[in-house]
């Protein structure tokens, strides 16, 4: 059983941060892709960031420049670092954990709220 426990949302100001946290706890593989994806009202969940447990990064463009993915492997915990943060990014941020064999994992979502 693989859990995953998010933290670090919450309201903001446009232009400020926000650093996000998400613990995995179970059987985890050594190999796996961690990372975060977004889903705004009424929108589809789209893909923020990942990365690799060889440190491979990929970002969607609109956050490219702002958000830092990094993660501690002997943590088992991925972070998202998020800069100059705009109205368009609120949405409800949930951290995702792919593994061999097609495990895939997400956990409860973090609420992040961007005010003008």
């Amino acid at each position: 059983q693989v859990q995953l426990v998010e933290s670090g949302g919450g309201l903001v100001q446009t232009g400020g941060s926000l650093r996000l946290s998400c613990a995995a706890s179970g059987s985890i593989f050594s190999i796996n892709v961690m990372g975060w994806h977004r889903q705004a009202p009424g929108k589809q969940r789209e893909l923020v960031a990942t990365i690799t447990t060889f440190g491979g990064t990929v970002y969607a463009d609109s956050v490219k420049g702002r958000f830092t993915i990094t993660s501690d492997s002997a943590k088992n915990t991925v972070y998202l670092q998020m800069h100059s943060l705009e109205p368009e990014d609120t949405a409800v941020y949930y951290c995702n954990l792919k593994m061999p064999y097609g495990s895939d994992y997400w956990g409860q979502g973090t609420q992040v709220t961007v005010s003008t």
